[in-house]
């Protein structure tokens, strides 16, 4: 098994999304290196917080290689977009891949050097290792599942019909 976090603007899309792969074994919506110790969505939102909203994945890689994880991260987002995604703007909504160790790190720096020559615009993703993560308030897990009217910035057909669980 491997780990990641992925930030791209409102959680609650790209968990829908992520949720949907084969190989992703847990995903869930939280918050990510910011400023304050157990942060709650509403002072993420008013910038008390600065952290990002984003997903922690786990996958196995026999299934779903990182590099693969990465693809479908950068199908959902603009890679050249600044504290926005979608309709949401903030530095809650910033892109991120925020990384547990080393392996992940080179593979991530190497994707962003690959793709860069695809993009007019310079990508501000930022890649940085996990300095603190809580997972988001219960009523934000499974959002779209739960709400399947919500809101979301993301197609969530996206997700080939052969990758899909």
């Amino acid at each position: 098994m491997n780990r990641i976090i992925l930030a791209g603007g409102c959680f609650w899309g790209v968990e829908a999304y992520f949720a949907q792969l084969k190989g992703i074994t847990k995903v869930y919506s939280g918050y990510v290196n910011g400023n304050k110790e157990n942060p709650t969505y509403e002072k993420v939102c008013s910038g008390i917080a600065t952290h990002a909203e984003a997903i922690y994945l786990e996958f196995d890689e026999s299934i779903i290689s990182l590099n693969k994880v990465l693809e479908h991260y950068f199908r959902i987002i603009d890679p050249t977009s600044l504290n926005k995604q979608g309709n949401d703007v903030g530095i809650q909504y910033r892109t991120g891949i925020y990384y547990y160790d080393d392996k992940t790190y080179r593979v991530a720096k190497k994707y962003l050097l690959n793709i860069q020559n695809n993009y007019k615009n310079p990508i501000v993703v930022e890649l940085e290792e996990v300095d603190n993560f809580y997972k988001a308030e219960y009523y934000h897990q499974n959002y779209l599942a739960n709400n399947p009217n919500g809101y979301c910035h993301i197609d969530l057909s996206l997700a080939r019909e052969d990758e899909k669980r």
